[in-house]
């Protein structure tokens, strides 16, 4: 069953992800777990020395369906809090990318949720991210795909 849209966070921000802030979110006296996903810009993909990250998308698609992914977790799992954030714009070397929170009554349904939120939003949503090289060359890579398609840039 869907929880209440005021138990829902679902946001594109070019804000720092602060993961203490969004601890009042999940929040709920029934819940006995909270898991947290955190993604995090790494040095490095598919062998490749990264320097920082330009993530961009497109809101007015991907916003809608982040929404549609945090109500179907809610439908799937016991979920009584869940928060989706992902940053948009100029990201360093070990900065928070893509959050995914989740409040349950047990430890199981929430890492699930958790889960499956996680991996929704990497095969659904429309992000791309331009990984910058340390020579200052940058490649877009498609963030849907786990593995990422590489396309050279300028």
């Amino acid at each position: 069953m869907s929880e209440p849209e005021s138990l829902i966070r679902v946001e594109l921000t070019e804000d720092p992800i602060e993961v203490d802030g969004i601890l009042p979110d999940l929040e709920d006296p029934g819940s006995g777990a909270m898991t947290l996903f955190v993604g995090r810009v790494r040095n490095h993909h598919e062998g490749k020395a990264v320097k920082s990250i330009h993530y961009q998308a497109y809101a007015e698609m991907a916003l809608p369906i982040m929404k549609k992914i945090a109500d179907e977790t809610c439908r799937l799992f016991p979920v009584s809090r869940l928060v989706i954030l992902h940053r948009t714009g100029h990201l360093v070397v070990g900065d928070t990318s893509v959050l995914v929170a989740v409040s349950s009554v047990h430890r199981d349904e929430a890492f699930r949720a958790c889960r499956h939120g996680i991996d929704r939003i990497k095969e659904d949503v429309p992000i791309w991210k331009k990984e910058v090289l340390p020579d200052g060359s940058a490649e877009w890579v498609d963030a849907r795909c786990s593995r990422g398609h590489s396309h050279q840039a300028g």
